[in-house]
């Protein structure tokens, strides 16, 4: 598979967990984000957008600008530390404590075998997990560009599904076994029912 580089979005405001550092609340044991790092271990390089608390010593970490800006201006934060010579990198939520390594190498693969600028996963309704993705990057840099083009030279602010209007994209079905890599935790309940799949 192509080689690739992993953004990790790990702002966000949490305002229904009462503002807490969400990425770092335990599932099992460990931060959430740091199971996300896990699941993207292979990738060349690791990026952490956002508030993290201690990382491994390989991770970088950024903020957006401004802070608070949302998704889309982390992403373009994190688009700016590749390094040159990367062409696909994972986008991804730093808050989906059962993303795997296996579920991050369906998605490459899916892009490989495809034309596409974007594989992400979509649930059983058909929606489309956007921070459950990979990339090529130009696609990804484009996106972000004619976002900010569209908002007079900013993303501040910008919807992350923003970034898929005009992007081609390869659907995947989630068809490994155990729960959606994709499952977010927004809510204390979503914690609970993550806790439970990881007994």
């Amino acid at each position: 598979m192509t080689r690739y580089a992993a953004v990790l979005l790990a702002g966000g405001a949490a305002r229904r967990m009462g503002g807490v550092d969400k990425p770092a609340r335990p599932v099992g044991g460990r931060p959430m984000l740091h199971r996300v790092l896990a699941a993207v271990a292979d990738a060349d390089e690791r990026i952490v957008v956002g508030p993290s608390g201690p990382v491994p010593a390989a991770v970088r970490v950024t903020r957006e600008e401004p802070a608070g800006g949302g998704p889309v201006a982390a992403t373009a934060a994190g688009l700016a530390l590749l390094r040159p010579g990367t062409t696909t990198v994972a986008l991804l939520a730093a808050d989906l404590p059962l993303l795997t390594a296996a579920a991050v190498a369906e998605l490459r693969r899916a892009l490989d075998r495809s034309t596409a600028g974007l594989a992400c996963y979509v649930d059983g309704d058909g929606r489309r997990q956007q921070l459950c993705g990979v990339w090529r990057l130009p696609a990804l840099r484009a996106a972000v560009d004619r976002l900010a083009a569209e908002r007079g030279g900013t993303v501040d602010g910008a919807a992350v599904r923003g970034l898929l209007a005009g992007a081609t994209v390869r659907e995947v079905a989630w068809s490994g076994a155990g729960p959606p890599p994709w499952f977010d935790c927004d809510t204390d309940e979503d914690v609970r029912r993550a806790e439970e799949w990881t007994t």
